[in-house]
């Protein structure tokens, strides 16, 4: 939805309403896409472990983003919230999103920190530079991997470790019975391969 044309540099008269409905045709569609990756977020056992490792591109240093800390979940959380913007992010942009994801005062994930994350995540392609500018977009493989990063973190490791360590009675009995059965699962092929738990 546009609610100021003046944002988009547009003006308000009727002879604007092909460029506007041009702007709200892309951001539609970069929505769509979103939706239909978040459906089908596939990230391969290889690229998970790449992620995990601190690697050299380009003669650069690009430190690892490991999947449980948490300033690597924020920076996946704020990369889903900018994809759709028409205009990319600057590091002010990341910066505010950051902070208060991390549980920080605005202060508090600095400039020198943003810009670092900034260069980790565009060494490993998940954003890129907009050309002639200091903002960035969020690229396919960035939204793939923010989708399933922070999908799986929030929505399957934190539900299951809550009700898993819970003292009964357990709050949600069909994720408990599936955590039990998944253990029986486990144990019964460690059995069956002579494999200590």
């Amino acid at each position: 939805m546009v609610n100021d044309t003046y944002d988009f540099d547009i003006g308000r008269r009727l002879k604007n309403l092909d460029d506007l409905k041009k702007i709200g045709f892309a951001a539609n569609r970069r929505l769509l896409r979103v939706q239909r990756i978040s459906h089908d977020c596939h990230v391969g056992a290889e690229r998970f472990d790449d992620l995990h490792r601190s690697r050299i591109v380009d003669g650069q240093r690009a430190s690892a983003l490991r999947f449980g800390d948490p300033r690597a979940q924020a920076l996946f959380a704020a990369l889903l919230a900018f994809r759709v913007l028409p205009d990319g992010f600057a590091n002010r942009d990341l910066r505010e999103a950051v902070a208060p994801l991390l549980g920080l005062p605005d202060d508090g994930y600095g400039r020198g920190r943003t810009t670092y994350d900034l260069r980790r995540l565009r060494l490993r392609g998940l954003i890129e530079r907009i050309p002639f500018t200091k903002r960035y977009r969020v690229t396919d493989d960035g939204l793939r991997t923010a989708m399933c990063y922070h999908r799986a973190h929030a929505r399957v490791l934190r539900p299951a470790m809550s009700v898993a360590f819970e003292a009964p009675p357990r709050s949600n009995a069909r994720l408990s019975r599936a955590i039990d059965s998944f253990d029986r699962e486990v144990q019964r092929l460690w059995d069956g391969h002579g494999l200590a738990a």
